[in-house]
């Protein structure tokens, strides 16, 4: 087997998943998810069949991706942070039809405890801070906090918040790694051909 699952984890035939991924304990993985390589999956967490999950994503404990979940590489979920994939449940109301997809970018991070609500997409690189509650798409870079969710700032792609206004133009570094960012009309772009040089 090119993946470690532990002796407790429950990983269904059919199940696609790459070489190098760690599966711990209590974790079920559905027959129908496709995982790429080098990724984590902490204790008690639930993958569904109608899932697509990129590659050196990890999974902090107790996190369930549903049906119509797609994960690309680099993204952060952290402990206890929820997805939904139907907008108006009630038990006696049959919905398995109306999944609402969600798609979370590259190198997002998603803090613990949040709460991302079906049929929206997370940009690239952005921040979901702890207990935050997101319920419209997030632009690539932002950092989001809140209930309902707002954003208060941009990160870089180290993790660090970068000095610039929500709105506008700006330039800036980030302050871990001095790689450049700018501001282009409500975009934040990566490098150096974000200052036109």
């Amino acid at each position: 087997m090119h993946y470690h699952a532990h002796e407790t984890a429950i990983v269904d035939e059919g199940a696609e998943i790459g070489a190098g991924t760690r599966i711990w304990h209590w974790v079920h993985v559905c027959g129908g998810a496709r995982i790429g390589t080098d990724c984590s999956f902490g204790q008690g967490c639930f993958v569904g069949n109608r899932v697509a999950i990129g590659s050196n994503v990890k999974v902090q404990n107790n996190v369930s991706i549903y049906d119509g979940v797609t994960l690309e590489d680099d993204v952060f979920c952290g402990p206890h942070m929820v997805f939904t994939n139907v907008y108006n449940p009630r038990s006696a109301v049959p919905r398995k039809d109306q999944l609402r997809l969600t798609h979370v970018r590259r190198g997002a991070t998603l803090g613990a405890n949040c709460t991302i609500v079906c049929g929206i997409t997370i940009g690239e690189h952005a921040f979901i801070g702890a207990g935050a509650v997101v319920n419209k798409d997030v632009p690539p870079y932002a950092l989001m906090v809140g209930v309902p969710a707002r954003q208060i700032g941009w990160m870089s792609e180290h993790g660090e918040q970068l000095d610039l206004p929500l709105t506008g133009s700006g330039r800036a570094s980030c302050p871990a790694t001095g790689q450049s960012y700018a501001l282009q009309a409500g975009k934040v772009v990566q490098g150096e051909t974000a200052y036109g040089d």
